[in-house]
């Protein structure tokens, strides 16, 4: 009698990673959203003040004299932070704890990012051979660069917290307050972080696995006297 042998149940993405994929993917679209936005700082609407609001990448001013430039020149509008406009004020507006934060926040979203392209083959099990084989080594990547991505947000959102009110920065830091922008990169920062958890466990759990997956990768190849997995009884 010739039958056909029953083809493998490969095993299913775990819980863990579901769960930590998920997170991640929360935590990375208000990562992208705080990155972009130009709300990180704003100023009180009744104080009238010449700065308006900035974010990690653009300020935005309404007629603005910088005390400390020789030329009677008015900054106005929103502009990028290396245009033009900005170029004699430049080094202002960027003191070294700020390049920091911008520093610590682009790492943040590669990594992010890159870990949610690996947990994604891993969700779709594809390619499944290398997937099963090195599943155990792509979650500890995923756990390093998330754990990372936590640090590094961590000590983005600390620095800007407590260096925002400067007053060698930004003029009259009495008059702004902490906008919508930064509070969305500290939700980021937990949620990087809870997603670091599951992927602890899931990172465990691959790696005492291994052997499993090992043994069904051996299956997907049998032996050369089977014919094309095809038995005889």
């Amino acid at each position: 009698m010739v039958r056909a042998v029953e083809k493998n149940e490969y095993p299913k993405a775990s819980g863990y990673l579901v769960n930590g994929a998920l997170l991640t993917y929360i935590a990375g679209l208000l990562l992208m959203i705080a990155f972009c936005s130009p709300y990180w700082v704003k100023s009180y609407e009744e104080t009238s003040s010449e700065f308006k609001n900035m974010g990690l990448w653009e300020y935005c001013f309404d007629n603005f004299r910088y005390p400390y430039y020789q030329f009677d020149h008015q900054f106005d509008g929103c502009h990028h932070v290396f245009s033009s406009e900005f170029y004699v004020i430049r080094e202002w507006l960027l003191p070294p704890w700020l390049m920091a934060v911008q520093a610590f926040v682009t790492m943040s979203f590669l990594l992010s990012f890159g870990s949610q392209v690996l947990m994604a083959l891993q969700l779709c099990r594809w390619p499944l051979e290398f997937v099963l084989r090195y599943e155990w080594i792509l979650s500890a990547i995923n756990f390093v660069c998330v754990i990372t991505t936590t640090i590094f947000m961590f000590l983005a959102v600390a620095i800007f917290g407590g260096s925002h009110f400067r007053r060698d920065w930004l003029l009259y830091p009495n008059y702004n307050y902490l906008c919508w922008s930064y509070g969305l990169a500290v939700i980021s920062f937990f949620f990087h972080g809870f997603a670091a958890v599951c992927l602890y466990y899931e990172a465990r759990q691959s790696y005492e696995l291994r052997r499993e997956s090992k043994n069904l990768i051996m299956q997907m190849h049998p032996n050369p006297q089977h014919r094309l997995g095809w038995s005889v009884q």
